[in-house]
């Protein structure tokens, strides 16, 4: 492998030039830069993570902190954390934060302090004030995305609003018998995201003069959406579902099906997230963007990082993506 020195020579400047041009620290004119950047292209040279460290200070890594590793919306949120970090130079360390206390425990006392990351994106974990003591002891900036705690930097959807705006669809579409695919800690009061998305949806309802959703809990996946929505479908007759996830909504569909009701004739389903699935099931979502929630997450984490800058705008974007999985109610009433 090419040495800093054979750089050097390549583009007729100094070590020390190299070492600045390649960490992106210290003034150096643009031409400059580029010319040994590609000198290094050309020999193939890339910096030691080590030595890098050794002079800099950073590790040139961002930890993401994950609550679930095999689920179809932190995957994106992931892709378009890398699709920011990587031309910048930083790698990603991914850590899960299951519930098992223990392993909390190890994550923040020990896996954390080991110096192999510069900051932290939090990804929809809910961690205890205590817990949230220990990362702020880091010492490093923390980027909460979806967490519920207002002690993080957060970059956050409004989920009322986002139950509110699938609400405000069915009702508009003539819909009275609306039921609810969800999960809730039990705690009104609760910040969670599917309590907020509950508490929105009942909000919104209640405004219309209509009585709270029909209710049932599930985890969010198909197959959680498959089971609430059979248990729905086989106690009352809703004339619309609203699944707190598309995963679930799909196994909302998946039911309706088998239970011989049509989708929308019958009932109609939405769901949320925008999933890279749901125009191929023509189902009704409100998309979230995760691939977009990833980038704003890492471009917060490097302006905290590189500029000491707070996040500027910690509200994230969403929109109802209307599609064939909703329509009026078979026979539509002007109320209750």
């Amino acid at each position: 492998m090419a040495s800093l020195e054979e750089v050097a020579r390549r583009a007729g400047v100094s070590t020390a030039t190299v070492s600045r041009a390649l960490s992106g620290r210290g003034r150096l004119s643009e031409q400059t830069r580029a010319r040994v950047r590609a000198a290094a292209d050309e020999l193939g040279y890339v910096v030691s993570a080590a030595a890098s460290s050794l002079a800099t200070g950073r590790t040139r890594s961002i930890g993401v902190i994950v609550p679930l590793l095999d689920r179809w919306f932190f995957a994106n949120v992931l892709d378009g954390i890398a699709s920011v970090l990587s031309p910048r130079g930083y790698d990603i360390t991914l850590y899960n934060a299951t519930d098992d206390p223990g392993e909390r425990r190890r994550l923040l006392h020990t896996s954390l302090r080991r110096g192999r990351v510069d900051a932290v994106v939090v990804l929809s974990v809910d961690f205890s004030d205590p817990e949230i003591d220990d990362l702020q002891a880091l010492g490093l900036p923390v980027i909460g995305l979806g967490t519920p705690s207002a002690r993080l930097a957060t970059l956050q959807v409004d989920d009322t609003a986002v139950a509110r705006l699938a609400a405000s669809h069915l009702i508009g579409l003539g819909h009275r018998e609306i039921a609810h695919i969800g999960h809730s800690l039990g705690d009104d009061r609760s910040p969670d995201i599917p309590t907020l998305r509950r508490r929105g949806f009942d909000a919104a309802l209640a405004e219309a003069g209509l009585r709270p959703a029909a209710f049932a809990a599930a985890d969010f996946t198909i197959d959680g959406g498959y089971r609430a929505a059979r248990e729905l479908l086989s106690a009352t007759a809703p004339t619309a579902i609203f699944a707190a996830s598309d995963e679930m909504a799909f196994g909302a569909l998946f039911a309706a099906r088998e239970a011989g009701r049509d989708v929308p004739g019958d009932v109609s389903v939405i769901g949320v997230d925008g999933h890279e699935m749901s125009g191929f099931f023509g189902l009704t979502t409100i998309e979230q963007f995760p691939h977009g929630q990833g980038q704003r997450a890492a471009e917060a984490a490097l302006a905290a990082l590189e500029e000491g800058v707070a996040v500027p705008d910690p509200v994230l974007p969403f929109a109802l993506v209307p599609r064939t999985s909703t329509a009026p109610p078979p026979h539509p009433v002007p109320g209750r």
